[in-house]
């Protein structure tokens, strides 16, 4: 049993998908070891409906996603968070929050499945691209033996993640 639950909020712009999707398969993947969340810094106010069917169909939880603004986790009676990912390049450009505590941040960036065009099934087809790249991700900061890094090795760990298959081409750090 770890000694702590450490949160980790995943950030996007519109808060609609990709950060969706990492924070409902890191809140069943790492149940009682990480509390997952998801914010936008100009959140759309609504998940996309294929991300949730995704979701479902994968067997992970959607009850409680939420498109939400990134500053309701940058006040003083929110969540501290340990680590803060960004999932697509635009959100990583901004200016972020301050956010308490200094968490670990790092950019892994994944092409927005909500820009596909075509096909229901070739929109939904790129959902599942996301999902797996994401996976993969979270699969791999899973194993990491976060409690015997120090924190340069950690922060370097994380942002290694993000380079995986998937990555999308410009990899801003995040602020």
């Amino acid at each position: 049993m770890p000694d702590r639950v450490y949160n980790v909020l995943f950030l996007c712009t519109g808060n609609t998908a990709r950060s969706i999707l990492a924070e409902a398969m890191l809140a069943k993947d790492g149940a009682g070891r990480f509390r997952a969340y998801s914010a936008g810094s100009r959140p759309k106010g609504v998940v996309n409906p294929i991300a949730l069917q995704v979701l479902r169909e994968t067997d992970y939880p959607t009850d409680g996603l939420a498109s939400k603004p990134w500053d309701v986790f940058a006040t003083p009676d929110a969540p501290r968070m340990d680590f803060v990912f960004t999932v697509c390049d635009s959100a990583a450009g901004e200016s972020c929050p301050v956010w308490p505590g200094q968490p670990v941040t790092a950019h892994w960036g994944i092409e927005d499945p909500a820009a596909a065009e075509g096909t229901d099934l070739q929109k939904k087809a790129a959902f599942v691209t996301a999902q797996r790249y994401l996976k993969n991700r979270i699969s791999a900061f899973l194993a990491l033996p976060i409690a015997s890094l120090d924190a340069v090795a950690l922060s370097s760990k994380v942002r290694e993640i993000g380079h995986q298959t998937g990555a999308t081409a410009t990899r801003p750090e995040v602020a």
